[in-house]
C-alpha cells in the first residue's frame, strides 16, 4: 500500500477551503511547520494566528472568533491540545458548543523518537468524555481531506486526530466518509475487526492472512469515535458473536472501551481490545514502534484467535 502524509492532506486542503470561504481561520501553537498549516499561513497571512507555546489562549482565542462567524481550525500536536489546554476545551469551546475544530497531529505512538512525552496515547479519551464534542480518527489522507471538507461545515466542536507519519492509502474517490458512520470494508461471518486510523490497514491485513486459515474476519473501519456507529456495531457482532477492537491509542478510554460500551448494553459478546496497554509510550520509529507495541496485523490475529477461542 502506498504511504501518504495526513497532516499533507490537511495542509492542502486548508488552502482549497481558505480559497472558496473567507470565514476560514486558522490558528497555530508555534508548530506549523509540523502541523502543515504553514500552507495556509503562506496563502493567507492575514487570515493565520500564531499564538507560540500558549495553547490554551489560542483555544479561548478560537471561540471568540467563532462567537464572530468565522470557522476557527485549530492546530498544534495532540498532546499539546488536548492535554495541556483541556480546561479551555471544555470551558470555552464545549460548554457553549462553539464551532470550532481542532484537528491536531502527532497523535499515537507513531510519533516516534520524541518519545513519551509527545505520544499522545490518551487524546481521543480526554476529547471523548467532554459533552458537545465530536472525535474522529482518520484512516488515510482521503478520508482526511472528506473529514476536513465536512466538518468544516458542520457546525459545532469536532476533534480530528491526525499523525506523524505517512499512512498507507486504503481508499480510492468512491470512499464517502459520513459524520457517526462506519464502513464495512470486509465481510465475515467468524469474528468483526472494529479498527480506525492506521489499523485499520493492519486490519485488512489480518483479514487477508487469516481468510487462509478459513477464518472469515469482517472489517469494519470506525473513523467517528463520537457519536460511534451502535447500529452498524449491533448488527455486526450479531452476525458473528465475537468483536475485536484495535486502534494506536491506550485501551483505556478510546475505540475500544467505546465499542464496549456499546456491546455490554445492547449485544454481549465475547469481545477483545488490541491498543497500547496502561503504560506510556517510549522513543523509537514509529513503524517499529507499532511492531514493539503489537499493533499490527500480527496482534490483531493474535486477539481473533483469544476471542474466537472465547467464543467457542
Amino acid at each position: 500500500m502506498e504511504k501518504i502524509s495526513l497532516r499533507d492532506a490537511y495542509g492542502e486542503t486548508l488552502v482549497e477551503l481558505g480559497k472558496e470561504d473567507e470565514r476560514i481561520v486558522v490558528l497555530d501553537a508555534d508548530l506549523s511547520g509540523s502541523t502543515k498549516t504553514a500552507k495556509f499561513a503562506k496563502a493567507f497571512p492575514e487570515r493565520f494566528f500564531n499564538f507560540g507555546i500558549a495553547e490554551i489562549d489560542m483555544m479561548n482565542a478560537a471561540a471568540g472568533l467563532a462567537t464572530t462567524g468565522k470557522i476557527p481550525f485549530v492546530s498544534t500536536f495532540a498532546i499539546f491540545g488536548t492535554g495541556r489546554a483541556w480546561e479551555a476545551v471544555r470551558q470555552t469551546i464545549c460548554y457553549p458548543n462553539l464551532n470550532v475544530k481542532i484537528v491536531c497531529t502527532h497523535g499515537g505512538i507513531t510519533v516516534g523518537e520524541d518519545g513519551a512525552t509527545h505520544q499522545a496515547l490518551e487524546d481521543v479519551a480526554n476529547m471523548r468524555n467532554i459533552p458537545n464534542m465530536k472525535v474522529i480518527v482518520p484512516a488515510d489522507d482521503i478520508e482526511t481531506r472528506q473529514v476536513i471538507r465536512k466538518i468544516a461545515y458542520t457546525d459545532g466542536p469536532f476533534y480530528v486526530r491526525l499523525t506523524r507519519e505517512k499512512f498507507p492509502r486504503i481508499f480510492d474517490e468512491s470512499y464517502k466518509f459520513e459524520i457517526g458512520k462506519g464502513h464495512v470494508l470486509v465481510e465475515g461471518e467468524d469474528v468483526t475487526v472494529i479498527a480506525n486510523g492506521v489499523m485499520t490497514s493492519f486490519a485488512l491485513l489480518a483479514a487477508e492472512n487469516l481468510e487462509r486459515e478459513g477464518i472469515s474476519v469482517e472489517v469494519i473501519h470506525m473513523p467517528t469515535v463520537k457519536p460511534i456507529d451502535t447500529e452498524l456495531i449491533v448488527k455486526s457482532a450479531s452476525k458473528t458473536g465475537a468483536v475485536v477492537t484495535a486502534e494506536e491509542h491506550s485501551i483505556i478510554g478510546g475505540l475500544g472501551s467505546a465499542v464496549a460500551e456499546v456491546l455490554v448494553e445492547n449485544c454481549p459478546v465475547p469481545m477483545e481490545r488490541l491498543g497500547t496497554p496502561d503504560v506510556f509510550g517510549r522513543s523509537g520509529k514509529g513503524w517499529e514502534l507499532l511492531h514493539y507495541f503489537g499493533l499490527d496485523e500480527k496482534g490483531i490475529e493474535k486477539k481473533i484467535k483469544k476471542v474466537l477461542a472465547r467464543k467457542r
